[in-house]
Parts: structure tokens; sequence; C-alpha cells
């Protein structure tokens, strides 16, 4: 019997703060995978990605993007400059404040989110970035 499944994933994402909802990418995987119930670990490979959830629309994206820019702003003189001479001292920030993983629950083949509530990546960085995403189940499968 099965007990685990890993596979992954790529998303070319823009220059800054950009968003993309992954929720049917995890779907997929569950399902394909024939997961039927346990957790998924959505893992973002890099120090300047994070995922989380949230509700994925035009308005919850643009405050997150001002929530960020408030808490470690772009343009300003960070301590990891000295290290790369980089310019994203602020994209290491804000990506270690929400983290790069999140653990969902599985039950009956679902991901068992809210109604309202999908998975997002975001990439923080100052260039673009194809951003790969490790997913693993663990618990019972089909």
């Amino acid at each position: 019997m099965k007990i685990t499944a890993t596979d992954t994933f790529s998303i070319q994402m823009e220059v800054g703060f950009s968003v993309a909802d992954i929720t049917g990418k995890i779907s997929d995987f569950v399902e394909k995978s024939g997961f039927k119930e346990g957790t998924v670990n959505v893992f973002a490979k890099g120090s300047t990605a994070s995922v989380t959830t949230t509700e994925y629309e035009p308005g919850t994206v643009k405050d997150l993007r001002q929530l960020f820019h408030q808490l470690a702003p772009a343009g300003k003189y960070y301590e990891h400059h000295k290290t790369w001479n980089d310019g994203n001292g602020h994209s290491h920030l804000q990506a270690s404040i929400l983290g790069p993983s999140i653990t969902l629950p599985v039950q009956n083949g679902n991901i068992l989110t809210g109604t309202w509530q999908q998975i997002i990546l975001i990439n923080h960085d100052v260039r673009e970035r194809k951003r790969t995403v490790v997913l693993t189940a663990i618990g019972n499968f089909y």
C-alpha cells in the first residue's frame, strides 16, 4: 500500500510581487495520485517565494502587495545587500514572513479549503523567476 506521493510543477512568475493561484494544480495532483485521506504539503523552492491561502481576487492581491511593501519596502537599504549587491533584501524578508510551505488536510480525495479560500504562490523577487513547487501527500491512497 502506498502511503506517500510527490510531484513538482513550475510556474514562470513576473518581476516583483506577483501572485499565482495554484489551487487547481494541487487538486489535480491529489486526484491523479489517488490520494484519499491525510495531508498534502505545498513547498515553494527558493528564498524569495512564499505560499499561503487567501481569497484570490484582485482586491486581496492588491492589499497583500501593499501590506508587504509597508512591512519590507523595496528601495530601502538592507544588510543583505552587502553580501550580494542584488537589491532584493526586501524580497527575502517578505518571503520569510509567510514562509515557503503550507500543509493542507485531504478528506475523501479533496483538499479541505473554504469556499473562498485558494492556495497561492507569491514571487517577491526583483526579477522574473521560474518557481518550482514540490507537493508531498502523506496518508491513505485508493
